[in-house]
């Protein structure tokens, strides 16, 4: 379908005509008898990116989202009455995003929405749902709340209270155990929404932990050719890199940085996409060396509780073309229905306002983590991860990405698994 929307503002954000050519999808599980349910499902309504660069872990948030609606359905439903999802394809462009949010509101009359995967598609989608009042559960969006201070926004991503600062703090907590201790950093950022919260956190670590930054530049959104900015990296000569990017340009930084054998002391930090299955396989034993953010890992303390779901994922995964693993995302759109169908039960409602003061005060369990919400909808405690991948062949194969024999967890303290190979040169040639 075509239709125009008009892109809402609020708080300063402008309003622009919108054209939006999309497929609607609409996703119920074979019903339970109708005696234990109502006539009308609750329907809950989404963006989601399932084309573009961002597909690769928004098809397997929706994967996980599924699985959730197929097990709830199952055992009845939410207060008698099944879930059904209404969900678009936002196509990873953010500017499809408020018409979408319009369009699921005014015309779908959805009873409930939550967001779609990415801080990019999740901050154009927020003044849309503050004008309808509606609770939003959302997605991996990094302190997209901070502008706006919604009370019925509720952020699933592991940061804390810090929120941008989470994703480097323990790059730098490690590079400055390190002796001689490194004193100098490069910063590279795409851009864009996230990248640009995620380097405004890594000059907070930088000062924190008392690094010199040399080289603070940006690259912007669809670069193709990274040879000038890792040249430009190089040429800086610091010790440490911090790059703060979404899928395709970490994948095209790693890429050249191997073709000109750019070998600082550390480089890595907050490089969205090299967690997919399918980017590192592309990438291999390019990978080596590389110190990077994680959410979750396959680490046996990790898995206890999300094995069952994985099963579940991996099987289906054979059949729907979807990340194979579905560790980035996968477990992870399970994972925020879950906390939103528990404050479904909790609050015996569906109303937004009874919904939110239960999020609020509740503490969530769920397959990836324990979650309680703190200001602006934050989690009131980091689960961030920093890991190093080293002693990857070009010979690495599904079975290599679904252990955890090519990755270390570095930090913090309750997850980690090993030590940083030190420097970047040593791990890459330690294959």
């Amino acid at each position: 379908m075509t239709y125009h929307a008009a892109r809402r503002g609020l708080g300063g954000i402008g309003a622009a005509s919108v054209a939006i050519s999309l497929a609607a999808i609409s996703y119920l599980a074979a019903p339970v008898p109708a005696a234990a349910q109502s006539s009308e499902p609750i329907t809950i309504g989404l963006a989601m990116s399932v084309t573009g660069p961002l597909a690769p872990n928004g098809k397997q948030a929706l994967a996980g989202a599924k699985i959730w609606v197929d097990e709830t359905n199952a055992k009845g439903g939410l207060l008698g009455r099944q879930i059904k999802l209404v969900t678009y394809d936002d196509q990873s462009n953010p500017a499809n995003v408020p018409g979408i949010y319009t369009k699921l509101l005014d015309v779908d009359k959805v009873d409930l929405v939550v967001s779609g995967y990415a801080t990019n598609m999740v901050a154009p989608a927020v003044p849309v749902v503050m004008q309808k009042g509606k609770t939003f559960v959302t997605l991996f969006a990094l302190d997209a709340n901070s502008e706006f201070h919604y009370p019925k926004y509720f952020s699933m991503l592991p940061t804390g209270q810090d929120t941008k600062a989470s994703f480097t703090e323990g790059f730098f907590q490690v590079a400055v155990q390190q002796s001689p201790k490194p004193t100098t950093v490069a910063i590279a950022s795409e851009d864009a929404e996230f990248a640009r919260n995620a380097c405004e956190g890594a000059r907070e670590n930088a000062k924190r932990f008392n690094v010199n930054i040399i080289y603070d530049k940006t690259f912007p959104p669809g670069t193709t050719d990274f040879s000038p900015v890792v040249r430009a990296l190089q040429a800086s000569n610091a010790e440490l890199v911090v790059v703060c990017s979404y899928p395709l340009s970490s994948v095209g930084i790693v890429q050249s940085a191997n073709e000109l054998s750019f070998t600082p002391k550390m480089l890595g930090g907050a490089m969205v996409g090299l967690q997919a299955t399918v980017f590192k396989d592309r990438l291999k034993s390019k990978l080596n060396g590389i110190v990077n953010y994680e959410t979750w890992v396959p680490s046996p303390k990790l898995m206890a509780k999300a094995a069952d779901f994985f099963k579940v994922y991996q099987e289906r995964a054979k059949a729907e073309g979807v990340d194979p693993l579905g560790y980035y995302l996968g477990g992870w759109g399970y994972a925020y229905f879950q906390v939103l169908g528990d404050a479904i039960k909790g609050a015996n409602s569906i109303n937004d306002d009874k919904l939110a003061d239960y999020l609020r005060s509740h503490e969530f369990h769920t397959i990836m983590a324990d979650v309680k919400f703190g200001k602006n909808g934050e989690w009131t405690t980091s689960g961030m991860l920093q890991v190093q991948y080293h002693g990857i062949t070009d010979a690495a194969n599904l079975e290599t990405w679904r252990g955890m024999d090519y990755q270390t967890v570095l930090t913090p303290a309750d997850q980690k698994t090993g030590d940083l190979v030190y420097p970047y040169e040593k791990a890459k040639a330690a294959k």
